[in-house]
């Protein structure tokens, strides 16, 4: 029986306590091969028991050196320093080489700890750049939903804390455990794609005199085959100058702008209407549904119909369709994001 230990530090957030204490808190030993599920208990600073998980057992971060997993569940407040003792446990852990996994922000607990240290790992995209900043030492991957790193596993933001747990079911007790278990929570025992799907485009400069009325310009044309050029005799500049320009101001020079935009485009419209992939491909300019896969599938880790499927707005009245991608009932798909790998 795998045993397994939640980290309940101060800042530990519910969300992601609860998702972790369903999968693993719950017995479910019909549904493993072993006859047995986990054996969860619930670490705290002192051993007291907690108010959220009461019916479980309880213990101090010291019994983190007597079980198989060591869970960190996210936390509230990235700017609270972790509690050293947590730190010396988690360090002593992986000297002994027990796995550790941290869901969404717990990944800023295990990088303080210097568990991630020359590791790829992930958490949730809104963080992601600060834990790359805080942490030059971790190869933080912002566009994947979980990084397997061997012992040392991390999870993007919310739904992926589920993900990843479920993904150490099928690691533990085999494939058909974690669909049994992916069928009673009623989620896909695997996910398509990344969290770069879910990603907010950054915003853009909204001054009057500044690139906002050429990039509004070329956003109204992105069905009709638009240059560098264009863009800089719009905006009055050389393209040296735009290119400067648009660097300083976007992050991004006109032509991966350009591409961008056109994504968001196809994006909106899968959202939005009814429009074949054919019809979206020609309205973002990009030519055909082919075309349109291609680069949706390289900047999105999905295809623009699954995208479709997940995200676009029902009318009222209409139930969403079902999307047979293999997830729970076809074969399962390995997801792990080495250094080498986009893990999506």
């Amino acid at each position: 029986m795998p045993r397994i230990a939640l980290v309940l530090h101060g800042s530990a957030m519910l969300y992601e306590v609860a998702i972790a204490a369903e999968v693993f808190g719950v017995d479910r030993s019909e549904l493993s091969p072993t006859g047995s599920w986990y054996d969860l208990v619930v670490c705290t600073a002192d051993g007291s028991p907690h108010p959220w998980l009461p019916h479980l057992p309880t213990a101090t971060y010291a019994e983190t050196a007597r079980v198989d997993t060591v869970l960190v569940p996210s936390s509230d407040d990235l700017d609270d320093d972790p509690d050293p003792a947590l730190l010396d446990a988690l360090r002593a852990a992986q000297a002994r080489g027990t796995r550790i996994a941290a869901l969404c922000t717990g990944a800023f607990v295990l990088a303080a700890a210097g568990v991630l240290d020359g590791r790829a790992a992930t958490t949730h995209w809104m963080h992601a750049e600060d834990l790359a900043r805080r942490y030059p030492q971790v190869d933080v991957r912002p566009d994947v939903l979980y990084v397997d790193d061997g012992d040392v596993l991390t999870s993007a933001g919310k739904t992926a804390a589920l993900d990843l747990c479920v993904h150490l079911v099928r690691l533990d007790l085999g494939a058909a455990a974690a669909n049994g278990i992916a069928r009673r929570l009623v989620v896909p025992a695997h996910r398509t794609g990344g969290q770069a799907q879910f990603i907010t485009p950054p915003p853009e400069p909204r001054s009057p005199d500044g690139l906002a009325p050429t990039l509004a310009w070329a956003r109204a044309r992105l069905d009709q085959p638009l240059t560098v050029r264009d863009l800089a005799a719009h905006a009055h500049l050389s393209t040296r100058q735009l290119a400067r320009r648009m660097q300083a101001e976007l992050q991004a020079g006109p032509l991966d702008w350009l591409h961008q935009q056109r994504i968001a485009r196809a994006q909106e419209l899968l959202e939005r209407t009814d429009a074949s992939v054919d019809q979206v491909a020609a309205s973002c300019g990009m030519g055909t549904a082919t075309t349109l896969r291609r680069h949706f599938h390289r900047a999105l880790g999905v295809t623009p119909t699954a995208y479709r499927a997940t995200f676009r707005l029902a009318r009222p009245g209409e139930r969403p369709a079902p999307v047979d991608d293999g997830s729970i009932l076809g074969p399962w798909q390995h997801q792990r994001a080495r250094p080498a790998s986009t893990g999506s």
